[in-house]
């Protein structure tokens, strides 16, 4: 996913979120969904899949065999170990939501458009500070300075 949507000239920002929502839907899917396939255990498999539309929006899609429960924002604990992937996506994201099909495949879908996406990006960022220049002179001489051999004296 992030070599074709580099290569398809999508900003670093917006691929970013872009894996991260689709690493929080595999893994939904993983864990509450079951398998696609008309076996009654599935063949074991998830489907995924991005694309960007001709205005820039990018959709990630991940389709599963359904499963007991809708996916919703959890509200977890502190110390729970999970529960907040689709809390990651609402942030990340534009919009969201779920589309059933006929046979019982669930497909969990997110927009993120990467002109607002690396606008709302920018913004959540400190600003970027300069350290102030360091000549090689006084480099050099604050190096030599520094006894590191005297540290280790103790050791043995």
């Amino acid at each position: 996913m992030r070599d074709q949507l580099r290569t398809g000239g999508v900003a670093e920002t917006v691929i970013d979120d872009a894996v991260l929502i689709l690493s929080e839907l595999l893994s939904n899917a993983c864990r509450h969904g079951r398998p696609l396939g008309e076996a009654l255990a599935g063949d074991g498999d998830v489907r995924a899949a991005w694309r960007v539309e001709p205005t820039g929006r990018l959709t990630v899609e991940v389709t599963d065999g359904g499963g007991p429960t809708r996916p919703v924002p959890a509200t977890p604990s502190v110390t729970a170990h999970g529960g907040r992937g689709l809390n990651i996506i609402t942030a990340l994201a534009d919009d969201w939501g779920v589309r059933d099909d006929a046979r019982g495949e669930v497909t969990v879908w997110v927009v993120v458009h990467k002109d607002a996406c690396a606008v709302r990006r920018r913004n959540d960022f400190t600003a970027r500070v300069t350290a102030p220049a360091v000549s090689a002179a006084s480099t050099v001489s604050a190096i030599s300075d520094l006894d590191f051999g005297d540290a280790f004296d103790a050791l043995d």
